[in-house]
C-alpha cells in the first residue's frame, strides 16, 4: 500500500525482523508493504541522532524497534523517532516492540523507586496510533496506556506449539506444563489450554498435566527456596515463562524437577536475554527455546519465528479487523 510504510534501523536486528514481516504479508496476504530505513548514528558524547532519509507525509508509518539495544538507548530512539515522524507529517506512527523493555519495573516493590514501566508508557504514548508487543511480563501494563492509543499484546504460544509439534513430537506424550512461579501460573495454564486444542484434528492424542513451582526470591537476580506443587514423576516437563534472563530460576527449577522424578526437561521463554550465555541453560534442559522477539547467536538454542504473529496484527490493524 502506499500510504504505508514499515520503517526500521537497518544496522540492528530489527531490520531483518521487518524484512520477514514484509515477506509473510507478501506471500500469505498477497499484501506489499514498502520497508524503508530510519538512520541511528551516536555522537562522541554518546547522544542519539536519527534521521529518516524517504518522506513520510502522510504515510501510515509502522516503526520496528531492536530490543536488543541498549535499553536507554531504546528507550530515547523511541521518543526521536516519533519526534521525527510527527515533524515529517506522518499520517500516524505505531511502534512495533517485540519485547517491551522495562516491562519488569511494573510496581513499587519498595518504597522511593520509580514504576519505570509507567514512566515509559507516559513519554512514548502522546500522539501515537497504537504499540504492538508480544508477551508483556505484566498484562496490566496496558492500563498504564491511554485509551486512545492501544497496547496489543500479543501471545506467542501458537508459534511456539507449532515448534514443539513440528520438531518434538513424540516427547509432549505424558508432558507436564510447569510455571516457574504463581504469577506466571495464568500465563502457562493459556499454553496448556492452546496445546490441548492443538491436537484436535491429531489423529494422536498427547496427555497434558499442570504442575507449579513456588519459589522465594532474596533479591533480584537470585533465587532461594523452591517447591514443587504437582506431580512430575516420570513425565517430560517443560517449563514456560516469559523472559529468560540470568536462567537462574530454570536451572534451580531443573534440580527441582529431577529430584522428583522428572525424565527429559524443556523450557520456553519468549524474551530470551541471556545475560550469562546459555552454556548452564543447554546442561541443564534437553533443549531450551526462544523467539526471536530478543534474538541473539547462541548455540544450541532453538528459536520460534514470531513474526507471521506480529505481520496479521499489523495488517488487521491497517485493515480496521480485530487483533484479539
Amino acid at each position: 500500500m502506499e500510504d504505508m510504510v514499515l520503517l526500521a534501523d537497518k544496522n540492528s536486528k530489527a531490520w531483518d525482523f521487518a524484512m520477514k514481516i514484509q515477506k509473510y504479508l507478501v506471500k500469505a496476504k498477497e499484501f506489499f508493504i514498502p520497508l524503508e530505513e530510519v538512520s541511528i548514528n551516536y555522537f562522541r558524547n554518546g547522544e542519539s541522532g536519527v534521521h529518516i532519509p524517504e518522506n513520510m507525509r502522510k504515510k501510515d508509518v509502522y516503526f520496528i524497534h531492536d530490543s536488543t539495544k541498549n535499553p536507554q538507548n531504546w528507550w530515547v530512539e523511541l521518543l526521536l523517532i516519533k519526534d521525527a515522524l510527527l515533524s515529517a507529517s506522518a499520517e500516524s506512527v505505531t511502534f512495533v516492540l517485540p519485547n517491551m523493555l522495562y516491562s519488569r519495573q511494573d510496581r513499587k516493590d519498595k518504597p522511593h523507586v520509580p514504576i519505570s514501566s509507567r514512566a515509559l508508557a507516559e513519554s512514548i504514548s502522546h500522539s501515537l496510533k497504537r504499540i504492538i508487543t508480544m508477551d508483556l511480563h505484566a498484562p496490566q501494563i496496558q492500563g498504564f496506556y491511554p485509551s486512545n492509543v492501544p497496547l496489543d499484546n500479543l501471545y506467542s504460544f501458537p508459534e511456539a506449539i507449532r515448534h514443539l509439534r513440528k520438531h518434538h513430537f513424540e516427547d509432549l506424550n505424558n508432558l507436564v506444563v510447569v510455571s516457574p512461579d504463581a504469577g506466571a501460573a495464568g500465563r502457562t495454564k493459556t499454553f496448556l489450554r492452546k496445546l490441548v486444542n492443538a491436537q484436535e484434528d491429531s489423529a494422536i492424542k498427547h496427555e497434558y498435566f499442570f504442575a507449579l513451582l513456588s519459589k522465594e526470591r532474596s533479591k533480584p537476580g537470585e533465587v532461594g527456596d523452591m517447591q514443587l506443587i504437582g506431580d512430575v514423576n516420570e513425565k517430560n516437563i517443560i517449563i514456560i515463562d516469559d523472559i529468560i534472563d540470568t536462567g537462574g530460576t530454570l536451572c534451580k527449577a531443573s534440580e527441582v524437577l529431577k529430584k522428583n522424578g522428572a525424565k527429559k526437561l524443556f523450557c520456553y521463554g519468549t524474551h530470551g536475554i541471556f545475560t550469562n550465555g546459555v552454556s548452564e541453560l543447554c546442561n541443564c534442559f534437553d533443549f531450551v527455546m526462544t523467539s526471536n522477539t530478543h534474538h541473539q547467536e547462541f548455540p544450541n538454542t532453538e528459536v520460534v519465528d514470531v513474526t507471521p504473529i506480529f505481520a496479521e496484527a499489523i495488517y488487521r490493524a491497517q485493515m480496521g479487523l480485530s487483533i484479539s
